[in-house]
């Protein structure tokens, strides 16, 4: 009898035992560590830019601008601008310009239409602390910005291009603090009042009825480097509509300026 309680004790130890090795201890104790605090997203903005009005009926004055941001030349435009004989402002990027050199050679060639103006080195948004703007990161140093502007500026003076007076950098979207990095580097920054082709990304139609519909002291922007893009359509279309309605189109050399956000101040 003795026996078989002995026995019966020890099978229970043994079993206990075993569940007792497939319990999952309990996880030491940790402190909770409260995540860091994120930096606040910085104020950006999207300047305006005005040119004086003409005030003649039937001839309103519009600065047309164009970013030539990467990609190759799109020659619906460049072909409408040289054949119909309308200035415009074009702002490249130092990437465009070592892609594009038979472009370039035809604004050399024809000085009295196309003023060559700064749009950076790599298409880097000009904002001096780290952030995404439409998927794209910022310079996100004062070191950075300076290091795109001055870039772009050294590779137009490379190409033979006149030292440039202006600067749009990528996305033109910019903080405060980066405007006034920029503007103390002697440049000025274009603004826009009319978005002609929304990056590009919008159909013929819409984009001719947007830049067709320039007023009297509008700066307009649109693309010159997505040929594959069905808006270069409506940009070339828009710029014959706006010439039959006797528009006088003027580059940003030509004439004053007001642009807001001490851009041209």
């Amino acid at each position: 009898m003795n026996r078989i309680l002995i026995a019966s004790a020890f099978l229970l130890v043994s079993i206990s035992a075993a569940f007792a090795d497939e319990i999952p201890s309990a996880p030491p104790a940790t402190a909770v560590v409260s995540p860091a605090p994120k930096a606040p997203a910085p104020k950006l903005v999207e300047p305006h830019l005005h040119i004086p009005r003409s005030n003649v009926v039937g001839h309103a004055r519009v600065a047309l601008t164009f970013d030539a941001c990467m990609g190759q030349a799109d020659e619906r435009i460049l072909s409408t601008l040289v054949r119909e004989r309308i200035p415009a402002t074009i702002f490249v990027t130092a990437r465009w310009l070592k892609r594009n050199p038979a472009a370039v050679a035809v604004f050399l060639q024809n000085p009295d239409l196309f003023e060559l103006e700064n749009h950076g080195q790599n298409h880097i948004p000009a904002v001096d602390t780290p952030t995404l703007i439409y998927g794209i990161a910022s310079a996100g140093s004062p070191q950075a910005v300076r290091q795109e502007v001055e870039g772009g500026a050294a590779a137009m003076v490379a190409a033979g291009i006149p030292a440039p007076h202006w600067f749009r950098g990528s996305t033109a979207k910019y903080d405060l603090s980066a405007i006034g990095e920029i503007r103390a580097m002697g440049y000025r920054i274009a603004g826009y009042s009319v978005n002609g082709d929304g990056g590009s990304l919008l159909g013929a139609v819409i984009t001719e009825k947007r830049i067709a519909s320039a007023k009297d002291g509008d700066v307009v922007i649109s693309h010159v480097n997505q040929p594959t893009h069905a808006a270069g359509e409506g940009v070339a279309k828009a710029l014959v509509d706006l010439k039959a309605k006797g528009t006088q189109f003027v580059r940003l050399e030509d004439v004053e300026d007001t642009g807001d956000d001490k851009t041209t101040e």
